[in-house]
């Protein structure tokens, strides 16, 4: 099964869900996600717990349960330019099969796939990418599954929620009908199958500076 999931780091990542994807045992899952987590936290839970087989992701630094796994050959990564995998979701998610891009060119990004030239350049050849599910999170949601995300917990929460043959929003808080002004909605419920209130809301910062 692939399943995609919001989130940037610690920052709006969908923690009651995947606290329910642990608790469900199920195993041989590929994520799409910007990162995994921390060990102890986000998607690094699925990694302590060893339900997951291949990560679609970005960055993925702050994870040495990741890293470990990784390096024993015991996960499969597909690595992505941050930019390119937020594309390839958003163009999953728009029913887009293929775009062209030149970020990769001349690294080993680019290796086996298709390059085309435009106007004298080089661009690689990348695809959308569509999950069985996606999980993200919001601030607020509606009885009709409209989303609203706050400030930099927008990230990739947007293109997830788009790219999931089935989508679940968990929220902070539920908004009642016509609550939300029509210009303020960031992921309309067409896109939101399912609707929950998450039972957790930490608000952990992955790396803290003081001086």
């Amino acid at each position: 099964m692939t399943i995609a999931a919001g989130g940037f780091g610690l920052c709006g990542i969908p923690e009651t869900l995947i606290g329910g994807i642990v608790a469900s045992g199920v195993k041989n899952l590929t994520l799409i996600s910007n990162n995994a987590g921390v060990d102890d936290f986000g998607l690094g839970l699925l990694l302590r717990s060893r339900q997951v087989k291949k990560m679609i992701s970005s960055y993925v630094g702050e994870n040495k349960e990741f890293e470990r796994q990784y390096l024993s050959g015991e996960l499969e990564i597909e690595f992505n330019p941050q930019g390119t995998l937020a594309e390839r979701m958003r163009a999953g998610g728009a029913g887009i099969p293929g775009f062209y891009t030149r970020t990769g060119i001349g690294t080993a990004i680019a290796e086996g796939k298709e390059v085309r030239a435009f106007e004298g350049e080089d661009f690689l050849l990348e695809t959308g990418l569509v999950a069985d599910l996606a999980i993200v999170k919001a601030w607020r949601g509606d009885p009709f599954g409209n989303l609203v995300y706050r400030k930099s917990a927008r990230n990739f929460n947007p293109m997830a929620a788009t790219c999931g043959r089935v989508t679940i929003a968990e929220v902070e808080a539920f908004a009642e009908a016509g609550a939300i002004d029509p210009d303020g909605v960031h992921t309309p419920g067409i896109f939101v199958q399912r609707l929950i209130l998450a039972t957790q809301n930490e608000k952990r910062i992955e790396q803290r500076t003081i001086s």
